[in-house]
């Protein structure tokens, strides 16, 4: 025994860990944004909390609202619940690494007939015992390997289901507060309205104005009223997914009207590089392939056999009195070697399904990459051509009401007919909500880009 356990502790030491080590695949990295050029580059904030990407917006309400998505959002429950489970994953795989002792104690009384007589007997025993796998060949380590970069993996998708998660509601909020002002604006241009049919009818009551003129502008009020209404149910529906987001239901959550006060931010850029670690999407696949890597070896492991050191001792007696004694001792010790002499190439099996799940893996990272440069570049350029979208919008619209103002009060001095008035009205309320939509547009794509780039999460974050 005591030249036999050196000599294991020394295969052990010098074990190796077969099956290949990982090295992140390589994928090719433009050294700048296609659509960056020309695109003005923000100031960094170091005082800024780089987690709360949304502070760039400096709106209270919407900080508030997305602070409890990592709180109270099932979905994002859910996927920290697995990550917890993939780190209490990791912490049985290391304990493999390390010897295990149990204990057992019985105590029986039985009896048997034989030859017409009855015979009773007991059995009491005490006895403890250890083994430990020695890691030759790595397999055990192989599978720590897996497990943490599996960990690791859920602790990247539960970042990205959170970025998901703040992202989405971002969106919803601007969406919900641009409707505020559409909303807004149908009840200005209904009241208008209103006015023009109050003014009309009494025309028409003292035979002025035709009965057409009447029906058109009845036909004006009633269908911005329509619009409004169409609107309203949008706004309850975006109100009701706001709700569900901070783990609430539509009843127990409502966001009265107002003014979106926020400010639309100048992105910061990061170069390109920077996506691979800045996108816990991209993190979550390359992970997942530093998994199968491993598993990989693990698999090679089966072709080896396993050798376990055990240990056991105690005491064993038909008398409960003096059972802990010399005498009563019993004890057992030596190697255990163990491993598959015929499979029919179940192993072999076993390495190649490792192998092509580690490819897939890598092909999985590859788009990921491929997918993470192509929504960044998306929207950059929909953010540049919103930009001049939008001042030419402002421009049409500013003209769309000027008219709109000059043809009513040429049809106050009886030089044109309403349906003239209607026309250019209905153009001006159009213009308006079209720079309504664009600047809503606007406002997403700036929270899809700050998402695209990651948020305010980093690599570095993942557990060791």
């Amino acid at each position: 025994m005591t030249k036999f356990t050196p000599v294991l502790l020394a295969l052990l030491l010098s074990g190796c860990a077969v099956g290949p080590d990982y090295h992140r695949p390589t994928v090719k990295v433009p050294s700048q944004y296609k659509e960056a050029q020309g695109w003005r580059q923000a100031q960094p904030q170091d005082g800024q909390d780089k987690g709360e990407w949304w502070a760039v917006y400096h709106d209270e309400t919407l900080s508030g609202l997305l602070r409890q998505v990592a709180i109270s959002n099932q979905n994002v429950a859910q996927y920290e619940a697995q990550y917890r489970q993939a780190k209490a994953l990791v912490a049985a795989s290391r304990s493999d690494l390390f010897p295990s002792a149990t204990y057992t104690g019985s105590s029986t009384r039985s009896s048997s007939t034989g030859d017409s007589q009855r015979t009773t007997s007991n059995s009491h025993s005490l006895q403890a015992s250890a083994s430990w796998e020695l890691d030759i060949w790595g397999k055990l380590r192989r599978t720590l390997e897996e497990n943490k970069a599996s960990a690791q993996a859920s602790a990247a998708e539960l970042a990205n289901i959170t970025l998901s998660a703040q992202s989405e509601l971002a969106q919803d909020y601007f969406q919900l507060r641009i409707m505020d002002q559409q909303i807004a604006l149908y009840q200005q241009s209904i009241a208008a309205y209103q006015r023009y049919l109050t003014v009309i009818n009494n025309k028409y009551q003292v035979g002025s104005e035709s009965r057409a003129t009447l029906a058109q502008a009845q036909a004006q009020l009633e269908s911005a009223r329509a619009s409004a209404l169409d609107l309203r149910w949008q706004r309850a529906q975006t109100e009701h997914a706001i709700a569900m987001l901070i783990g609430k239901t539509p009843a127990e959550f409502s966001l009265p009207a107002a003014n979106l006060t926020a400010t639309l931010p100048t992105i910061p850029q990061s170069i390109p590089s920077e996506l691979l670690q800045r996108r816990p999407d991209i993190a979550y696949a390359e992970r997942n392939v530093a998994a199968a890597n491993a598993a990989v070896g693990v698999a090679i492991a089966g072709y080896y056999p396993d050798l376990t050191l055990s240990a056991s001792g105690g005491f064993s007696s038909s008398t409960l009195h003096n059972l802990i004694s010399l005498p009563n001792r019993v004890w057992s010790l030596g190697p255990e070697l163990s491993g598959t002499l015929l499979d029919f190439g179940a192993t072999s099996a076993n390495v190649e399904q490792a192998r092509a799940s580690y490819d897939a893996a890598v092909a999985s990272y590859r788009q990921a990459v491929l997918t993470g440069f192509q929504e960044v570049e998306n929207y950059l350029v929909q953010l540049h051509t919103l930009q001049d979208e939008i001042q030419a919008q402002q421009l049409a619209t500013e003209a769309s009401k000027e008219s709109a103002r000059v043809t009513y009060n040429q049809y106050q001095a009886g030089m044109i007919d309403y349906l003239d008035v209607a026309t250019t009205e209905n153009t001006s309320l159009s213009a308006q909500q079209n720079l309504l939509s664009l600047q809503s547009t606007q406002w997403l794509a700036s929270v899809e880009l700050i998402a695209a780039l990651g948020g305010g999460w980093d690599a570095k974050n993942l557990p060791e």
